[in-house]
């Protein structure tokens, strides 16, 4: 207001055409509706993104209100209140890693990334940060129906174990001793994913080993992307000091962020545990 710069209260009136009288009431008069909605609506947008480090933009933050808490908002009005709060989420891209092929197995996704129940899918690759102590190699294991991570590895060189781990891992939580039969592992024509060692842990629980063309992102696309979301959330956000560090906050992404708390929308603005279980109870 005019007024409250320091300009008498009679001169800003005459520039605005308002009366004295006016002014006066308008100040005694009690907050409106709408501006009450919008302080706590602020405040409700501002908690989220602080529970999301501030990776949430405009879209997940308004899905966060809509189905984690039930408040009826539009889109286009969660944008607004983020930027008059200078909250925003972040965003980037990342430069496709190509990779040289050793064992080659026959491309069985053919780039159609959408299975129609759990299990009949798995895409994994492998993803590497630097710390000052040196790199951090993570293998994922990621259901293609719920986007899942099913099995995760983490280790200080990119070996045919850290790969191998990575598929243990979710042979065993996913399909048990009776094994995966049918259940397609897709990955890219890497070196550690033709090893005897990731052939024979797969063939021996019954999986069909798929690999991509060479260095053509597309032809595993969706862990691509997948990559390229925790690079820009986690990896890229700061400077990592030790392996330890950046491992433990990997698992963090990976089991509680990822999996239990992160909205996809691809998946109806779920998270892949909700998605999965919603399915299942619908199935039921």
């Amino acid at each position: 207001m005019i007024a409250a710069e320091g300009l008498p209260v009679q001169v800003a009136c005459r520039v605005l055409a308002v009366s004295e009288a006016g002014l006066y009431e308008a100040r005694k008069r009690a907050p409106s509706e709408r501006s009450i909605r919008h302080a706590m609506l602020t405040d409700l947008i501002a908690d989220i993104h602080q529970d999301c480090h501030g990776i949430y933009g405009a879209r997940r933050v308004h899905a966060e209100l809509t189905f984690g808490r039930g408040i009826a908002v539009g889109h286009g009005q969660v944008e607004l209140l983020m930027k008059r709060a200078g909250l925003q989420g972040v965003s980037g891209r990342r430069k496709w890693r190509r990779s040289k092929p050793d064992t080659i197995a026959t491309d069985l996704v053919e780039r159609d990334f959408t299975p129609s129940g759990p299990n009949q899918l798995w895409v994994t690759d492998i993803t590497e940060h630097p710390t000052r102590e040196g790199k951090v190699y993570c293998c994922v294991v990621l259901d293609a129906y719920s986007r899942r991570v099913v099995g995760w590895s983490i280790d200080a060189s990119p070996t045919a174990a850290l790969v191998t781990n990575a598929l243990g891992m979710a042979i065993d939580t996913r399909l048990g001793r009776s094994g995966g039969a049918g259940t397609i592992i897709h990955s890219d024509r890497g070196v550690q994913f033709g090893s005897w060692a990731f052939t024979r842990r797969a063939k021996e629980s019954g999986l069909l080993a798929s690999m991509g063309s060479i260095g053509d992102c597309y032809d595993n696309s969706m862990i691509e992307s997948f990559w390229s979301r925790m690079q820009v959330e986690l990896l890229d956000r700061k400077k990592w000091n030790t392996r330890i560090e950046l491992s433990t906050a990997m698992f963090e992404y990976l089991e509680i962020w990822h999996n239990r708390q992160r909205r996809h929308s691809q998946l109806g603005w779920l998270t892949p545990i909700e998605f999965e279980r919603n399915r299942i109870i619908t199935v039921a």
